[in-house]
């Protein structure tokens, strides 16, 4: 009996071929989406789960309340890794010194310098101690964890292995040059750490390497020095439960930190577990360097949740009209003994063929646009469609879209009365009334104008944030990640002589970073010889005098500091300057600062407030003053009309006065721009599925036109027999949407701006949700559904009258 439901159910979907062919469409648009939605999601849910024991591991981080101003740091002091094995001895610690934008050399075979291969490590590199192979397990292609006990020792995963000599075999025992500071010894190869990890195992350098070489790389035995670089891993036994392992920290902390007595600055060590790393944004990015906020998937999650209930309302749109004209076949196959149990069993087949013909043809397109999906999510190249996890995904998408789509409309078509089905008396109320087809509509549209108005204002706000006015020129400039070893600095102040005489180059200056970075350094300090703590920490940048003319930085008291190399007068922005409780710039001059215990400074000059980060936060308290020491990178303002040259020509000089590095050039609004990756794909992922929302409402209001041209095709006869012009036909269904597109925008405007202002709270400076992108949904919405109402009504319109009136 089953075989021949599905094959009655076959015949009858070949047989309205319009029908099936627009659910088809519309259903494999939103399974596709909706599992590579999955894709994404299920990706970057499962970063680290891998790991042995991942629910009891702990990444050990710093809370610092200045006067109820919060602030996280991702790391903690240096001694916390010993003073941490002390207070929880039944647990695994593990501490490392992650290292970005680190230069390793590995010699050729033939010993020729030429010939040898230099690389920029960005993330992956760290001190590290053997314990870290405890916490994370790795496996061994060579060597093991107790190598890293010894000095300038190294292990490397087995990619870098292969970079960097061709062969991970023949690794071991070989060296590498480190910043042209250190020569490390080849102990172990690991192999590679998969992508979905906050820990990325790469290239790992002894502990005791970075202790020995501390003024090389910030080693500080200090409690009172935080680094977001230095961080420490602790594995529980599985019954630990985190509030006891912050009951300890705590009064540890209040302890070592003399928490009770610093009235108004407290400190505290936390357990942040290594499930929240990858979406805890109070600390910036992770060692892997990516971040995704727990809100983005959410929304995708939603996203995909309503794409799917737009799918199947389409179904019961265009089934529902559709069973109008089936009422004879019911009403005989009810005379002839079918009962509704089967009439049920029917639908419900038909449904099924027409949802798994959907969910195949879905395959396909997510497949297709699987290499794609790079550009909407941070996922690698090689991520996959298939796997367990998205086989039950899509047999729960497949299970519950038939369950959607189909109970309805079967239970509708179950009911037709035989003899009122035979006389061809089935109209609007025998299935349920017209009404609940607008609902279905108005849910379509409600949702189609929620996406609508979300791209609109997220278009309008990445356009504010890419386009707005950082306080400084950012065009144009060039900037070098310089070497920090005593021969580049050496060779800094005659390099920068000659990138001043080349042609094209306008400025350059020497500086720890450009104005807008993820820079987050800062102390605190004693304001004009006072030894009372302000309140607050100051942020700091090191640069030398030109840094000011380089970037276009406006003063509004002072002129900067002289030309130095040593650390003698600061200069600072208009917020900090505020903060100090200073309301005329010029009183500021002449005012001194001290950080620690260096001499106190005096400020030589205020300048106006730039962007100091991204634009997610405000302007922070800044001072800037020169120590060379710090100053790591040169920035060289170029003239736009001479930069491809110009920067040829500096790659150049570069390759030329440090032939021992590589070129590593970027431009500032590059490294600007990638601050709002995230944000970016996000705004492309609201334009595509905007688009697959309009086009799924397209064929539901498709549904609901062909709904009323069925139940309404004498009267159309009628009315064009008495002489009604083509217009009044058109009108007669179109108002039908107008009202119902209406309703749809007073219920999603307001979910719209709710949800979106909640979006915007993330930037420190947005724009206002303005009455622009609400109208802009309105607008679409009402030409989209005038072009697919338009067809149907016009087709409805220009009908032979004859026909529909044959049986009257």
């Amino acid at each position: 009996m089953i075989r021949s439901y599905f094959k009655i159910a076959w015949r009858t979907i070949v047989r309205n071929k319009s029908y099936s062919a627009i659910n088809i469409a519309g259903l494999s648009v939103g399974i596709a989406a909706c599992l590579l939605i999955f894709v994404v999601v299920q990706y970057e849910l499962s970063f680290d789960t891998f790991q042995p024991g991942y629910k009891s591991t702990y990444r050990i981080v710093t809370k610092h309340d200045r006067s109820g101003t919060i602030n996280y740091s991702s790391g903690v002091a240096a001694p916390a890794v010993d003073a941490l094995r002390l207070l929880f001895p039944q647990a695994t610690v593990a501490g490392i010194d992650a290292i970005y934008g680190s230069q390793i050399m590995a010699s050729s075979a033939g010993g020729n310098p030429v010939n040898d291969k230099k690389f920029i490590e960005k993330t992956g590199i760290m001190f590290a101690e053997p314990q870290l192979f405890d916490v994370f397990p790795a496996t061994w292609l060579a060597g093991g964890s107790s190598a890293l006990k010894e000095p300038n020792m190294v292990v490397i995963d087995q990619t870098s292995a292969e970079r960097y000599f061709g062969d991970w075999h023949s690794a071991v025992g070989k060296t590498l040059k480190m910043d042209n500071l250190l020569t490390l010894k080849v102990a172990g190869v690991i192999k590679d750490a998969p992508a979905n990890t906050d820990i990325p195992l790469k290239l790992l350098v002894s502990y005791i390497t970075w202790k020995k070489n501390a003024k090389s790389y910030g080693y500080f035995n200090d409690w009172g020095e935080t680094s977001s670089n230095y961080q420490v891993y602790i594995k529980f036994p599985a019954n630990v439960s985190q509030s006891n392992i912050q009951k300890q920290l705590t009064s540890f902390s209040d302890q070592q930190f003399d928490n009770a007595k610093r009235l108004g600055h407290k400190k505290y060590l936390t357990a942040q577990p290594l499930t929240d790393l990858h979406f805890d944004t109070r600390f910036g990015n992770t060692l892997g360097d990516h971040l995704t906020s727990i809100t983005t998937l959410r929304t995708l999650s939603l996203i995909a949740a309503l794409i799917i209930v737009m799918a199947s309302i389409n179904f019961i749109n265009l089934s529902t009209a559709q069973s109008v004209g089936r009422s004879k076949e019911v009403g005989v196959r009810k005379v002839l003994g079918g009962t509704r149990l089967q009439l049920i069993g029917q639908v419900m087949g038909e449904t099924a063929i027409i949802v798994l013909l959907s969910a195949g043809i879905a395959l396909f397109i997510a497949q297709l646009a699987l290499p794609f999906l790079q550009n909407i999510a941070s996922v690698p190249a090689t991520i996959g469609l298939f796997n367990t996890g998205t086989a039950l995904f899509l047999g729960s998408v497949i299970v519950v879209v038939i369950i959607l789509s189909g109970i309805y409309p079967a239970l509708i078509v179950s009911g037709f009365k035989p003899i009122v089905a035979l006389k061809n008396k089935i109209n609007a109320a025998s299935v349920g009334g017209i009404s609940l087809r607008r609902v279905l509509v108005v849910t379509q549209f409600t949702i189609s104008q929620v996406l609508i108005i979300g791209t609109v204002i997220a278009i309008k706000q990445m356009d504010f944030v890419n386009n707005a006015d950082l306080g400084f020129n950012k065009d144009a400039v060039l900037v070098l990640p310089c070497p920090a070893d005593s021969v580049g600095l050496s060779r800094a102040v005659s390099f920068k002589q000659q990138v001043l005489t080349m042609p094209g180059v306008k400025a350059a200056s020497f500086a720890s970073d450009v104005p807008s970075s993820d820079n987050n350094n800062s102390t605190n300090f004693n304001f004009d010889h006072s030894d009372k703590d302000p309140g607050f920490n100051v942020y700091m940048k090191t640069a030398d005098a030109d840094y000011f003319k380089t970037f276009g930085l406006h003063f509004v008291a002072g002129q900067g500091y002289d030309q130095s190399e040593i650390l003698h007068q600061a200069v600072i922005n208009e917020t900090m300057m505020h903060k100090l409780g200073i309301n005329r710039a010029q009183d500021a001059l002449g005012k001194t600062m001290r950080f620690g215990d260096s001499n106190w400074l005096p400020i030589a000059g205020v300048v106006a407030d730039f962007k100091t980060n991204s634009m997610r936060e405000e302007i922070k308290p800044l001072v800037i003053y020169p120590q060379k020491a710090f100053e790591q990178e040169i920035a060289i303002k170029i003239e736009g009309s001479k930069l491809t040259r110009t920067v040829a020509g500096l790659q150049s000089l570069w390759l030329n006065r440090y032939p021992e590095y590589v070129y590593s050039g970027f431009f500032v609004d590059e490294s600007i721009a990638s601050f709002y990756k995230q944000e970016n794909q996000l705004e492309l992922i609201y334009k595509i599925f905007s688009l697959i929302a309009i086009f799924i409402s397209c064929l539901g209001l498709y549904g609901l036109v062909s709904f009323m041209v069925v139940q309404r095709t004498r009267e159309v006869g009628i009315r064009k027999v008495l002489g009604a012009p083509l217009s009044s036909i058109v009108y007669l269904f179109s108002k039908e949407f107008i009202a119902l597109i209406a309703i749809a925008f007073m219920l999603s405007a307001p979910a719209a701006w709710y949800i979106m202002k909640s979006w915007l709270q993330t930037f420190a400076y947005r724009i206002s949700p303005g009455i622009w992108a609400f109208i802009a949904a309105i607008t679409a919405s009402l030409l989209i559904g005038w072009l697919t109402v338009g067809y149907k009504a016009i087709r409805a319109a220009l009908a032979n009258p004859v026909k529909s009136l044959r049986s009257e």
